[in-house]
């Protein structure tokens, strides 16, 4: 068994991010403590439940980010906390103030107004966004985007960017709140993430996967151009800033920034019993390449598109959402 190296708390702990952090924490020796909205919900709960480790050192626990005070049990006596709990926005939203941004938002503070009562906490981890940082209409597409840049509230808001809107006022009240309390605060801005999922419900990044690698174009054609990074790359990562006491800031967190097109050629060769189009409909989309030198610098060495959909590709395979006979048609030409 690992050397115990503290307790931590980890928010939305049957997420799909989630779940990979709480995997790695336990394999390097953390006890952790787990929020989720029902811990008695097996469905949701008891693929953490069998993770290696889990039976000794995982305690899931109530918590709702509407709640305020809910977190305190989670948070107390813990030397960190990943905060990676964030309300999802639904296909078809009316209410998107109501139902993504205040929820983020204030979700996130009652996360951190608990963290502050918390005498044992040592620094806290927010999981936030790339499109905090690539949702602008100013910058030089020469010049690639990283952890100075910020995304613009007003550009969000006129062409209804919800999800990076939220993310970018959550971010920006942690910083504010935790520079007040002068809490230790480190950000992780994950691009579109790609990878195994653990938890038994398709998340909504790996059912826009799944519908690319059957034919589907309309989700992925509004990318237009996207960074992705695996998903046990995220979680390394967040484990990393949480223990380099150098860490300090905003961390990108993204291996390869393609079009969609470039990624369709990719996967199709990969692939080729798998009907992934060809060519998608051009939406009107700057060209950007994110500059992850920061974190590189740290020493994490991130995995290359073509393994991160290789591993996606066999998750999906071994949980029943394609078939064993179209995704073994992989090419390996490496």
């Amino acid at each position: 068994m690992p050397e115990s190296k503290g307790k931590v708390c980890v928010t939305g702990a049957a997420g799909f991010l989630a779940s990979w952090l709480i995997k790695r924490l336990l394999l390097s020796g953390y006890h952790v403590t787990g929020t989720v909205r029902d811990p008695g919900n097996e469905k949701k709960v008891g693929h953490l439940r069998r993770l290696e480790g889990a039976k000794e050192r995982l305690r899931l626990v109530r918590g709702d980010l509407m709640v305020e005070g809910s977190f305190e049990e989670a948070v107390m006596g813990c030397d960190g906390v990943f905060h990676t709990a964030s309300p999802v926005l639904g296909r078809s939203t009316t209410d998107p103030k109501g139902e993504i941004l205040q929820p983020a938002i204030n979700g996130t503070l009652n996360v951190l107004r608990s963290c502050r009562k918390n005498p044992s906490l040592k620094r806290v981890i927010l999981t936030s966004s790339s499109s905090t940082v690539r949702a602008r209409d100013d910058f030089d597409p020469r010049v690639p985007l990283d952890e100075s840049s910020w995304s613009s509230v007003e550009l969000c808001e006129r062409l209804k960017i919800w999800y990076a809107l939220s993310k970018t006022l959550a971010e920006r009240a942690a910083w504010e709140f935790c520079k007040e309390y002068k809490i230790d605060l480190v950000t992780v801005l994950p691009s579109f993430v790609i990878g195994p999922s653990l938890p038994p419900d398709l998340c909504s990044t790996a059912a826009d996967v799944l519908g690319l690698l059957k034919g589907e174009t309309e989700k992925f054609k509004w990318h237009g151009r996207m960074g992705y990074v695996h998903i046990d790359d995220v979680a390394l990562c967040h484990i990393l800033v949480y223990e380099r006491e150098n860490a300090k800031g905003r961390y990108l967190c993204s291996s390869t920034v393609v079009d969609n097109d470039e990624l369709a050629s990719i996967l199709a060769a990969r692939y080729p019993s798998l009907p992934i189009p060809k060519r998608f409909e051009k939406v009107d989309r700057p060209y950007y390449e994110l500059d992850t030198s920061k974190l590189k610098g740290l020493g994490l060495k991130l995995r290359s598109v073509e393994e991160m959909f290789d591993d996606c590709v066999a998750s999906l395979t071994e949980q029943g959402y394609l078939t064993p006979t179209s995704s073994s048609m992989l090419e390996t030409t490496d």
